[in-house]
């Protein structure tokens, strides 16, 4: 089986963020950059699952600058098998059908079996990228699973909602996304450092996927205009003498928040 994991370079969950008044992106050069953990997570299933039966090939699948290698090595460190990273000027400020196009092509060059991401990353948040990739790629897709089970031509897994669980399942090949309830990820000890080095390692731009960015051939979004958030105002302090709550319902009212 070849399982393709898509992995994102984000800015450290724990760090500032900045964004380009510009542009209206992220300034990912502000800070730390790291592999999204939620994409750690997906990764370590795979690996996981690779442990357990012989044969089968993790790929690890970014779309990235170039910039982003060191945490492609970084997932190669931990046990993936190879890497494809797609690396393309005309993919800055890409929106979620673009990316979900181009990842699409890039699953296609792997050839795999089964795909698995992370539900939502931590600096986009969109949530929508695994069921487009699936309708691009023509797969059935489980979405938002809080546990999975990989089996022989088949994967299935559970989805908890505020209103319900749910057991879903599907045969491959099938897109999956998982959520924060799966396992941590492991650590890269210093033979997966070494050995990333030595690991397949293959860099792609649109050209080798036979796309194009092409505005007139499909519909993109793009940012027209970016305001830094305006400065939080103080509260409204209601002290209680016996009329806190008329006053408080006059205030929901006047503010239509009521």
């Amino acid at each position: 089986m070849k399982i393709a994991v898509l992995t994102k370079e984000v800015p450290d969950t724990w760090g500032d963020r900045t964004l380009d008044l510009e542009t209206g992106l992220i300034v990912r050069g502000a800070g730390e950059r790291v592999l999204d953990e939620i994409c750690e997570r997906a990764l370590e299933l795979a690996l996981s699952h690779a442990d357990a039966n012989e044969g089968t090939e993790v790929v690890v699948v970014m779309m990235a600058p170039a910039e982003a290698a060191a945490s492609v090595r970084r997932a190669l460190a931990r046990g993936a098998s190879s890497a494809v990273h797609v690396v393309d000027p005309e993919l800055v400020g890409a929106d979620l059908g673009l990316t979900a196009e181009v990842l699409a092509a890039a699953v296609r060059r792997v050839g795999a079996d089964l795909v698995i991401t992370g539900n939502r990353s931590t600096d986009g948040g969109g949530g929508v990228l695994a069921a487009m990739l699936a309708e691009h790629l023509r797969m059935p897709h489980l979405t938002g699973l809080s546990s999975v089970t990989i089996s022989d031509g088949a994967v299935s897994g559970t989805r908890i909602t505020d209103a319900s669980t749910a057991r879903l399942s599907a045969t491959l090949p099938a897109v999956v996304s998982v959520t924060e309830a799966l396992p941590d990820a492991r650590m890269a000890s210093f033979t997966g450092i070494m050995a990333a080095k030595r690991k397949p390692y293959e860099t792609v731009g649109l050209a080798d996927l036979g796309l194009s960015v092409d505005p007139g051939a499909s519909a993109y979004a793009i940012v027209t205009a970016a305001a830094a958030a305006p400065p939080r105002a103080a509260g409204t302090t209601i002290t209680d003498e016996g009329d806190a709550g008329i006053r408080l319902a006059q205030y929901l009212i006047e503010n239509r928040l009521a």
